[in-house]
């Protein structure tokens, strides 16, 4: 049977059995946050593929400016979803390695993807010799968007993304290394959080009434990344991150922490682990 249809057959088992399952079994209530999920991935992703459209097509007319200020919005949208885009890993690599891959770094002719087109656009200021990186992106874009939509989401890997994408945060990203030469890492965060919080957010129902202290405590954590992100809002986007003070870097790190820790506890309450 193909993975959809065995998927659609699953949901519908579950919707007639009721949400009744064995004592160390996943919750088959899971099916339902998994299906919204996949709804939201594949949200996000149709908007990233139309924002890359936009955006290779401002490097490929030599638009400097309009290339810069398409490059954030472009991004939030991958890294909302970044833990299922994960699953491809070539993809991935493609789409989102850095520099410190690369034997040779930002001069070696493999390093692709955002990140090279962003060392392009701020580093040497120049769209010259962009053009095929810019459509290797687009096509890589594009196929990550097919690959996902014919995807059956494994729970664990859904459950799992929201540590993992605050866990990425904590590790590399609060640093300010990921987006180096643009600084635009706060839309980055932003795109992480939302993908985190939606992801608890669809699951929350099903601990709530057990782990009310948990829950509460993961949402507060949840509020003050925001409030602290709400801080450097400029129009519809974000300062550059070197506009953070010391004091909000160190309550970001500390927030970004303790969501990954308990975050990562996430599975185990949903008999995932």
């Amino acid at each position: 049977m193909h993975m959809k249809h065995l998927f659609a057959a699953s949901a519908l088992a579950v919707l007639l059995a009721g949400p009744v399952h064995a004592e160390g079994e996943p919750s088959l209530d899971l099916v339902q946050p998994i299906a919204d999920y996949k709804i939201y991935v594949s949200e996000r992703l149709q908007t990233l593929v139309a924002d890359t459209t936009a955006f290779t097509d401002a490097i490929k007319a030599g638009d400097i400016d309009k290339a810069k200020a398409l490059f954030a919005p472009t991004r939030i949208n991958y890294e909302a979803v970044e833990p299922i885009a994960e699953l491809f890993s070539d993809l991935d690599a493609s789409i989102d390695s850095r520099a410190d891959d690369y034997e040779q770094g930002e001069k070696d002719p493999a390093f692709p993807g955002f990140h090279r087109l962003e060392y392009g656009l701020w580093e040497q200021n120049s769209t010259e010799g962009l053009a095929p990186i810019a459509d290797k992106l687009l096509a890589d874009v594009k196929e990550l968007d097919k690959r996902i939509s014919d995807l059956t989401l494994p729970p664990e890997k859904v459950v799992g993304g929201a540590a993992a994408l605050m866990e990425e945060v904590a590790a590399t990203k609060i640093s300010g290394e990921e987006d180096r030469y643009s600084h635009t890492d706060l839309w980055d965060f932003k795109g992480n959080f939302d993908g985190s919080r939606k992801i608890f957010d669809l699951v929350r129902p099903l601990i709530e009434e057990k782990e009310g202290e948990f829950v509460t405590k993961v949402s507060g954590n949840f509020d003050t990344v925001e409030t602290t992100l709400e801080k450097y809002k400029s129009g519809d986007g974000y300062e550059t991150y070197d506009k953070l003070s010391e004091d909000d870097r160190k309550v970001l790190a500390a927030a970004v922490n303790t969501l990954a820790e308990d975050l990562s506890t996430l599975r185990g309450k949903l008999g995932l682990d």
